[in-house]
């Protein structure tokens, strides 16, 4: 049997979630928010093919916000898509994983390369919350005129300031200062721009 983790909790485990704290995954509600990201995402990808400016609406729906002239490639795979914005003028190539749990912010005049990961979740390390299937989240932000190189892997809770550039198949663990070049596993500053 299950410990009751929110006795004295009467939040739903979508409100837990929304607020970062630990919920359970396994709820009806968040299924349903899940599989409408899903299938807004298949629409993207489907209306993409036949008309990259037609399929606007549909991305529009997916995320909480979507500036102009942004331009997302698909597929695009999100966990529910309304805890994504995009700012202005931003390009995402093919293959972006962002798993919104918490909120990701992308800003202005970003380029994110292929096969990008963002990823808010977060697991217990102790393992019976683990395997109880708790989680919670930390948010992602990505500053303006930010270059996240092909198959970058965000962690929960970065930051990554202006103008950052974050080369191809870095692991960014830690927050990212404005200004910087950061390479490897775990990323590290290498250069000031």
């Amino acid at each position: 049997m299950l410990p009751d983790y929110f006795a004295d909790d009467p939040r739903t485990n979508v409100e837990r979630m929304l607020a970062g704290d630990l919920y359970i995954a396994d709820d009806p509600e968040i299924a349903r928010r899940q599989q409408r990201a899903i299938q807004l995402a298949a629409r993207y990808q489907a209306a993409y093919i036949e008309d990259a400016d037609g399929a606007r609406p549909i991305l529009s729906d997916l995320l909480a916000s979507v500036g102009e002239g942004v331009d997302v490639r698909p597929p695009l795979y999100v966990d529910y898509g309304s805890n994504i914005t995009i700012e202005a003028r931003t390009f995402i190539n093919y293959n972006l994983t962002a798993l919104d749990v918490a909120q990701i912010n992308i800003g202005e005049d970003c380029q994110i390369g292929p096969n990008v990961q963002l990823l808010t979740p977060t697991h217990p390390v102790e393992p019976g919350p683990r395997r109880d299937k708790l989680e919670a989240a930390r948010p992602i932000t990505i500053g303006d005129n930010v270059w996240l190189g092909g198959g970058v892997i965000v962690c929960p809770g970065v930051t990554i300031g202006d103008n950052a550039v974050i080369g191809a198949g870095a692991v960014v663990t830690k927050d990212v200062p404005a200004n910087i070049v950061a390479v490897g596993n775990p990323a590290r500053s290498v250069r000031n721009l």
